[in-house]
């Protein structure tokens, strides 16, 4: 079986949308899910591209203001001073965590034994056979691949260390 990795195009949003997400940013560069929910109806888009252009719009926001940087970190070890992510981000609109029943981990586990990193294709298959948004599968994939990464890597050590033992 050959798999092919194709990318998502490129999300083009028209000067309305982005007047409406660049006003948000300009109030809350760190929206939350209800925030980015709400916004993903307005502009009529998924939330997870809302999500992908906030974080995109927040590094470069940063590039702009990297030459203020080093004075920024210097202040803000002044005691009592806090990183305005930590003054603006807050739980209040977080995502709920995703629960997945016995079949869709089970379809999920089974589709990652054949491929660790399927493209949006593949995922957007998942998605509609086990009934989750896409996104939720790519963050599925993420979690897991991270998740074998650490395990491989215990079992590394545990093998070192019991041969350590044996010597």
């Amino acid at each position: 079986m050959v798999v092919t990795h194709h990318r998502r195009s490129r999300t083009r949003f028209t000067e309305d949308q982005l007047k409406v997400l660049i006003n948000t940013f300009n109030q809350k560069p760190y929206p939350g899910y209800v925030t980015k929910r709400e916004l993903a109806i307005e502009t009529n888009t998924e939330e997870s591209r809302i999500q992908i252009w906030f974080q995109n719009r927040r590094a470069r926001h940063l590039l702009k203001k990297q030459p203020d940087r080093e004075k920024a970190l210097e202040s803000s070890e002044v005691p009592g001073q806090h990183h305005p992510a930590q003054q603006i981000r807050g739980n209040e609109d977080r995502r709920h965590r995703t629960s997945y029943s016995f079949s869709q981990l089970e379809t999920l586990n089974k589709a990652f034994m054949n491929n660790p990193y399927p493209g949006i294709d593949s995922r957007e298959q998942l998605a509609k056979e086990i009934g989750v948004p896409e996104s939720r599968v790519q963050i599925w994939f993420q979690n897991r691949r991270s998740r074998l990464h650490v395990q491989r890597k215990r079992e590394l050590e545990s093998l070192e260390q019991s041969e350590r033992q044996d010597l």
